[in-house]
């Protein structure tokens, strides 16, 4: 039963994680540790620095994590994996096939658009899943986090080269 209830968790979340592994940490946060209880807060958060750390998708990283962590074997992990990579191949290979079709439909061009205000919301919970007591956000990093938005947004800053100086800036202020 463990397996069906970590394959159709697991299907679920590929199915609403819109904008990909970090918009992907609130809805497993949700299944894993809130309703089925299956990791706690503290493995959560070694949960997503773990999958931080090891080459991959976060979001199938976690899976993986999960998957083995719940049944204790590599088919647990397996199935996990497959569970959230299914409804991306689905959509995918599905919106390939019809997209030369529909690209100049409104109903098609107005779907898309609205899933980029959903995987900003989905990034932002998944921020705050991870803004537990045990990783207070200080005022430096919310410095770090306001340069990087208003050179980024209002300079165009190439997002590498702000990636090269928050880490200099966290070198400096921490």
């Amino acid at each position: 039963m463990t397996y069906l209830y970590l394959f159709w968790s697991f299907l679920k979340i590929g199915m609403f994680g819109f904008g990909g592994g970090y918009a992907m940490l609130s809805l497993i946060q949700h299944e894993v540790v809130d309703k089925y209880g299956w990791l706690t807060p503290k493995q959560f958060t070694d949960l997503v620095a773990v999958s931080q750390m090891t080459p991959g998708p976060i979001g199938i990283n976690s899976a993986t994590y999960v998957g083995y962590s719940v049944t204790g074997n590599v088919w647990g992990a397996a199935l996990a994996t497959f569970a959230v990579c299914l409804p991306s191949f689905a959509m995918i290979l599905a919106i390939s096939y019809f997209f030369v079709r529909l690209k100049r439909n409104k109903f098609f061009y107005g779907m898309l658009a609205g899933m980029r205000p959903l995987s900003v919301g989905l990034m932002a919970a998944a921020a705050l899943v991870l803004a537990n007591g045990e990783n207070f956000i200080d005022w430096k990093s919310v410095a770090i986090f306001a340069g990087c938005f208003v050179l980024l947004w209002k300079f165009r800053l190439h997002p590498i080269s702000a990636l090269c100086l928050a880490g200099l800036a966290g070198i400096v202020l921490y």
